[in-house]
């Protein structure tokens, strides 16, 4: 099953370059101002959506957590001061620029020994089958060039019985919702983006990317089809932003 979203990319179809190719530059590009953006795109709204997904998964307590196109190390972060699991967060991203952020974040919360940051293909996980308690992955997996792929390395990782947790943002319906949260993509953050990234493609492929992701049971279906099993969608804040849930 292939999803919209991997035809989508950052720079168009005149850049010869694959997606992962793209989203890796595009990242490393607007590393600087991603947390800042995050923050203004969401007016901070989305610290409480990673501390919803953990409540989901805390019941669990995982101890060997993998969280996947960890960017900036947000949610690894978090997930280190709420779960402090015995065997640590291992985060994975494309972007060095990304990662080079979020290991000087680490260091600066004393967290080094407690979450390695690595660079890695999110297609292609550096780890044994079965090794990880837990996957989560934060606003990344609509940047994969193959969804399914993803969530089938996810699950080679994972051990049985361990646990899938994915934020992602997701399109609302509503009638008032669905026209104001148009505009808010598409016209203002573009702008606000051109203005403190230092790239002006970067934020007009954001709500290209939500539009095209699957959402909702599209998503779960997706999710299931690729080795998981009872997925689950909770849609937050409108439905400005869905939580998944699946187990191995």
């Amino acid at each position: 099953m292939h999803a919209d979203c991997e035809n989508i990319n950052p720079y168009g179809d005149s850049d010869n370059r694959g997606k992962s190719q793209q989203v890796e530059a595009m990242f490393d590009n607007i590393a600087p101002a991603y947390d800042f953006m995050n923050r203004a795109m969401t007016m901070g709204i989305d610290r409480l959506w990673r501390r919803k997904a953990i409540s989901l998964i805390a019941p669990d307590r995982p101890q060997r957590i993998l969280d996947v196109a960890t960017g900036t190390a947000d949610l690894a972060l978090e997930l280190h001061r709420r779960l402090r699991p015995a065997r640590g967060i291992t985060g994975v991203d494309l972007s060095e620029g990304m990662i080079e952020v979020g290991r000087r974040k680490i260091a600066a919360a004393g967290a080094s020994h407690a979450i390695e940051l690595r660079v890695a293909d999110c297609l292609a996980l550096p780890f044994a089958d079965g090794e990880m308690d837990c996957v989560t992955a934060a606003f990344g997996v609509r940047n994969f060039a193959d969804l399914s792929a993803g969530y089938r390395e996810m699950a080679r990782v994972t051990r049985k019985g361990g646990r899938l947790c994915v934020i992602e943002l997701s399109t609302p319906r509503g009638r008032l919702t669905a026209p104001l949260y148009r505009f808010y993509t598409r016209c203002i953050i573009p702008a606000v983006g051109r203005l403190v990234s230092r790239d002006s493609r970067a934020y007009s492929y954001l709500p290209e990317s939500i539009a095209a992701v699957p959402q909702g049971a599209d998503m779960c279906r997706l999710i299931e089809q690729s080795g998981w099993t009872n997925a689950r969608a909770l849609p937050l804040t409108f439905g400005v932003c869905t939580i998944y849930t699946a187990t191995k």
